[in-house]
């Protein structure tokens, strides 16, 4: 019943773990009779070009078990050598303990946090859906693929499974192919103890197309289910496999011992014996290679789409341009001019308007130019102000649509937009309060980890948000945000810092960015050219007064406020600058010349309505910080900000206060 050829992946698996002297055996021992089957008869891929646009996407899941994904991409041809596979585990090595996106060619995704594997493939499977709605034409499928995630129980046990599968099934993704390794083995042992769902029927409660009882180590069985799964017209499909982890293992397999530990010189040798498997350890024979190569075929399937691409381009010039330049990921030539010309209107106009409904503007007018723009909020679309003026909505499986209801799924909503970014094709957004960044918080690592283009629309952004209370005002999310490498973090103060914000998160592609917006109204401040470049280095000064003693530092909301009391100090004699900092952390990453330019080493007042910490990093010893290290209240925001000290009286003799400690 086992194929030799699944032997290779165990083997490949075992003697890298047993080398490294860490790892996952078990997972790739289990399931390689299923990936033998899936790579070498049913993916259609391109090892010498792992990019190539038409691909199937193949996601682990169950990412502990990256030895499974690395034999594979290796047996198969791609760019990754036996040393490789040696260097399992180690510094700067291609095969890392878990898959890393930018490692290993053919790695679509960074997976290792359960569940998220999961929520990317359905992300992907979505940007398959949509883009062959918009692209495809009579007699030119040219994105027609499909997405294959391998998952095991502790995937299912995450509660981000069930966010990304009940919308997979609402929106019909019926080329998400998803194989459950039904082992019943965690790492604290059999779940049978803590794991008792009926997998089945939760996921065709979903809509899924569900094949029970697969054989997970009869080639048979597993070829029918695939090919059943891929006759599926409406609904995405989980395929039940019934497995033994550490398959061939005399002493372990079944057991919680060969999950996540070698499994020993000795065991291995009876593996080797079990099995029948008399080569040395990486050792792969010639055959076996030769069964596995998918170079040739691949080669063949991207030269047969590249023709119908020749063609396609004859007849749909403007598409075949537009779908390149979308998967290259460059933005058009027009977004500068219109963001240059809407600056100048802003700094004319001058209106006053919550930085929610300034991004909103700025979709509005950046959205008709973008058509890789793909929006969406965890049911809160009328308070984010994210649906603009072109945007439709993507429902019950029609793709002919630019926007996403995600329903109440933050961190559903947000590893979705990872995989929809790892696609290609799009530029996603998706958005929520500033406070429930915590429900969302790993998949907005993720992005970063990965340097994905992905928009995070933050609103509600402070104490500002009133009666809603504690739980629902953010203190001390922004500056944790801000701790997160790679994620750029906006507060912006006015239209015109969040349109530049917007562009700057636009053409950001080596990272996600996130906006924090206010939902009070704020007035726009007119600026020098100077100054409007500035914005985009994350901190300048907004309002100099000659000979001043004092930096008045503040982001978002409190920015209108230290206006205020710059005014009020002037009225005393005291010169004091204004700086916004709408990204206190890309300011940072500034020379040390522009940052000694902008706060010309006087001592400082930085005011933000949230907890303070991060901030003395600027002050350095230099000034205080004033903010919030404790939790809001219920009630009207501006009654809050009078509570807490956010009055122009309270700053000026504060500030009067700091100018007295250093003179």
């Amino acid at each position: 019943m086992n194929l030799p050829l699944a032997n290779a992946i165990r083997f490949l698996s075992m003697d890298a773990v047993e080398q490294a002297k860490s790892g996952h055996p078990g997972m790739p021992m289990g399931m390689a009779d299923i990936a033998t089957v899936l790579w070498r008869e049913f993916l259609q891929h391109s090892p010498s070009n792992p990019d190539w646009i038409n691909r199937d996407r193949f996601v682990l899941s169950n990412g502990h078990g990256s030895m499974l994904l690395y034999s594979l991409l290796h047996l198969t041809g791609y760019a990754l050598s036996i040393e490789d596979l040696k260097a399992f585990r180690q510094w700067h090595s291609k095969t890392p303990g878990h898959p890393e996106f930018g490692y290993a060619p053919g790695v679509e995704t960074t997976t290792g946090p359960l569940g998220q594997g999961l929520a990317n493939a359905v992300g992907m499977a979505l940007a398959e859906k949509i883009l062959a709605a918009q692209f495809n034409r009579p007699g030119y499928d040219l994105v027609d693929h499909h997405t294959y995630v391998f998952m095991g129980d502790g995937c299912l046990m995450e509660g981000i499974s069930h966010e990304v599968a009940s919308l997979a099934g609402t929106w019909k993704l019926n080329k998400l192919i998803a194989f459950w390794d039904d082992n019943g083995i965690s790492i604290d042992g059999e779940v049978e103890g803590w794991f008792t769902d009926d997998t089945p029927k939760r996921f065709a409660a979903y809509g899924w197309n569900v094949i029970t009882a697969v054989d997970g180590h009869d080639p048979k069985v597993i070829r029918a289910a695939i090919s059943q799964a891929q006759r599926e017209k409406h609904r995405p499909t989980l395929i039940c496999c019934k497995t033994t982890i550490g398959f061939g293992s005399p002493n372990k397999e079944g057991k919680e011992a060969c999950h996540g530990a070698p499994l020993g010189a000795e065991e291995i040798a009876l593996v080797r014996k079990q099995l029948d498997w008399p080569h040395a350890p990486f050792v792969i024979p010639a055959e076996i290679y030769a069964a596995f190569d998918a170079r040739e075929t691949g080669q063949k399937r991207e030269q047969a789409w590249q023709a119908l691409f020749a063609r396609y381009r004859q007849d749909y010039p403007k598409e075949a341009s537009e779908l390149l330049r979308r998967i290259e990921g460059t933005l058009p030539q027009a977004i500068e001019t219109l963001v240059h010309k809407q600056v100048a209107l802003l700094n004319e106009q001058k209106p006053t308007l919550a930085s929610r409904k300034a991004s909103q503007e700025a979709l509005n007018l950046l959205g008709p130019a973008l058509p890789e723009l793909l929006g969406g909020s965890a049911d809160l679309a009328g308070s984010n102000l994210t649906f603009w003026k072109g945007a439709h909505s993507i429902l019950h499986g029609h793709f002919q649509g630019n926007y996403l209801y995600y329903g109440v799924r933050e961190f559903g909503m947000s590893a979705i937009a990872n995989g929809l970014a790892l696609h290609r094709g799009f530029i996603p957004y998706v958005a929520t309060f500033l406070v429930f960044t915590d429900y969302a918080r790993n998949a907005i690592r993720m992005s970063a980890i990965m340097k994905q283009r992905v928009v995070y629309v933050m609103t509600h952004d402070s104490i500002g948000l009133g009666e809603d209370g504690p739980t629902h005002q953010p203190i001390e999310h922004l500056n944790s945000l801000r701790l997160i490498p790679n994620l750029g973090v906006w507060r912006p103060c006015d239209a015109t810092e969040t349109l530049i914000a917007w562009y700057a998160a636009l053409k950001n592609n080596q990272g996600p960015s996130l906006l924090a917006l206010s939902r009070q109204n704020l007035a726009t401040y007119a600026r020098t050219p100077t100054q409007i470049t500035a914005i985009s280095q994350g901190g300048y000064v907004l309002s100099s007064a000659p000979q001043a003693v004092l930096n008045l530092i503040a982001t978002g909301s409190e920015v209108q406020l230290i206006m205020q009391v710059q005014s009020a100090l002037k009225a005393q004699g005291v010169a004091a600058n204004v700086i916004s900092m709408p990204s206190l952390e890309i300011f940072l990453a500034q020379e040390e010349n522009y940052q000694h330019q902008v706060l010309q080493d006087l001592p400082m007042l930085v005011v933000e309505a949230g907890t303070t910490g991060l901030w003395y990093k600027l002050v350095r010893g230099k000034g205080e910080v004033f903010g919030l290290d404790h939790f809001g209240e219920s009630a009207k925001a501006e009654d809050l900000f009078t509570h807490f000290g956010f009055t122009v009286e309270h700053l000026v003799a504060l500030s009067l206060k700091i100018i007295a400690s250093v003179a």
